[in-house]
């Protein structure tokens, strides 16, 4: 089974299933608590590793580490596994329902 997986994964150009495997479950302990507090890895394709963060503010944090972070996982997974870092904030679920109109407004 993991032979055919990885062959699926590599005819897709997709990483290593351990690899991916390394970064997904070991994420805080490549990044640190601080980092693996504010941003999650959500896809790792084609050497592109897609963060998604709670604020802007570590957006443009990781956007500016993106180099280092890919570094560092390089060096603890397989060289080469993270080309670029693509950072994106995370939207927050919003109350669609309209909002309400007071008994003393007009209509």
């Amino acid at each position: 089974m993991a032979d055919s997986l990885t062959r699926v994964t590599r005819r897709w150009s997709m990483a290593d299933p351990s690899a991916l495997a390394a970064v997904f479950s070991h994420w805080e302990s490549l990044v640190g608590a601080e980092i693996s507090d504010h941003a999650k890895p959500r896809s790792l394709h084609g050497g592109v590793l897609v963060l998604e963060v709670d604020h802007p503010a570590w957006a443009s944090q990781l956007r500016f580490m993106s180099d280092e972070l890919a570094k560092t996982i390089n060096s603890a997974t397989e060289p080469g596994l993270v080309e670029s870092v693509r950072v994106f904030v995370r939207r927050e679920e919003r109350d669609m329902r309209p909002p309400r109109r007071s008994s003393d407004t007009p209509l």
